[in-house]
């Protein structure tokens, strides 16, 4: 694929590099490293340091190696999840910090091909590494019981019954293949009043997307992996776009910056348990205004930091 197609808005770009609290000669981690938007900020940083760009998706992967080739940086086709192993791998065991990026890039979005969007018509794909299973082996593959928990646990989507037995009915018609016939059978199966505000696919097209691609499995292992990585004094920073995500990050963030476990009532400590990081901004970091109107996908985003003690 041609470099200059893969395009991409760094989210919350000044925030993260701020957050990382880069050391010239450190060892970084983008675990999401996308169009190089991020990766670039940190390699130029960097003078005896060096970079780690994960990508899965072959295509960012190729543009990231092009756009990071004059930097120290080494771009990995292997999902964030795996940084501990890939880099004990390079003999690398510690890190000063891991940036993580959750959001679909740009690129995947608005290719219709790649099958992620309710706004182009393509091949129900949704594939990040494009191997696996794809969201048409998801939508006509899944039993309506299935097919309603993933809409409603993974989307929060209040009409996942009606969704999911209509998309049930449909597919003992024929296969449920292009988006744009996925996009239909939603749009039809939610009432008037609840379409006025936002496209009414959203959140089904990423409850799919999240089951394709393991993605909340995939984090609650990248964290814990980046976590062991990091020296004393290092930073994770993260990006979350939607709730499932933030709540996951947020919760982790607090276990690992809680100290005493003893119950209330307990007169002294006798857990001996102490914190293990500090979370750097108390509340949420969200775009500003100008951000958001320049970047409408960055709405959602909200960036949190720790660093390990």
């Amino acid at each position: 694929m041609k470099v200059d197609t893969f395009s991409h808005n760094s989210v919350l770009l000044q925030e993260c590099i701020c957050g990382l609290n880069i050391k010239s000669d450190g060892v970084y981690v983008d675990g999401t490293a996308g169009g190089a938007g991020h990766s670039a900020e940190i390699a130029k940083r960097l003078t005896s340091g060096k970079l780690f760009a994960f990508d899965r998706d072959p295509d960012a992967v190729a543009v990231c190696k092009e756009r990071l080739s004059k930097y120290s940086a080494e771009v990995i086709n292997d999902n964030f999840c795996e940084m501990e192993h890939c880099l004990k791998e390079r003999n690398v065991y510690e890190v000063d910090g891991v940036l993580i990026d959750l959001g679909v890039s740009s690129y995947q979005l608005d290719n219709p091909e790649r099958g992620f969007s309710y706004r182009h018509d393509g091949m129900l794909d949704m594939r990040m590494s494009k191997n696996g299973f794809t969201a048409a082996d998801v939508v006509n593959g899944y039993s309506e019981a299935d097919l309603t928990h993933i809409l409603r646990k993974y989307g929060e989507e209040k009409f996942s019954r009606t969704i999911a037995r209509n998309i049930v009915k449909r597919r003992e018609q024929k296969p449920i293949e292009r988006t744009s016939e996925l996009a239909e059978i939603i749009k039809s199966s939610i009432p008037a009043r609840a379409r006025r505000d936002k496209n009414p696919c959203k959140r089904s097209f990423q409850a799919i997307r999240i089951v394709v691609n393991g993605e909340l499995d995939s984090l609650e292992k990248g964290l814990e992996s980046a976590f062991d990585m990091l020296k004393a004094g290092g930073r994770l920073v993260i990006i979350t776009f939607h709730s499932l995500e933030d709540r996951i990050v947020k919760h982790k963030y607090i276990e690992w910056s809680k100290g005493c476990i003893c119950p209330p009532k307990s007169p002294i400590c006798v857990c001996g348990n102490l914190p293990r990081a500090k979370i750097i901004n108390k509340k949420a970091i969200e775009p500003s205004e100008k951000e958001k109107e320049s970047n409408l996908r960055s709405r959602s985003a909200k960036l949190r930091i720790l660093e390990k003690l």
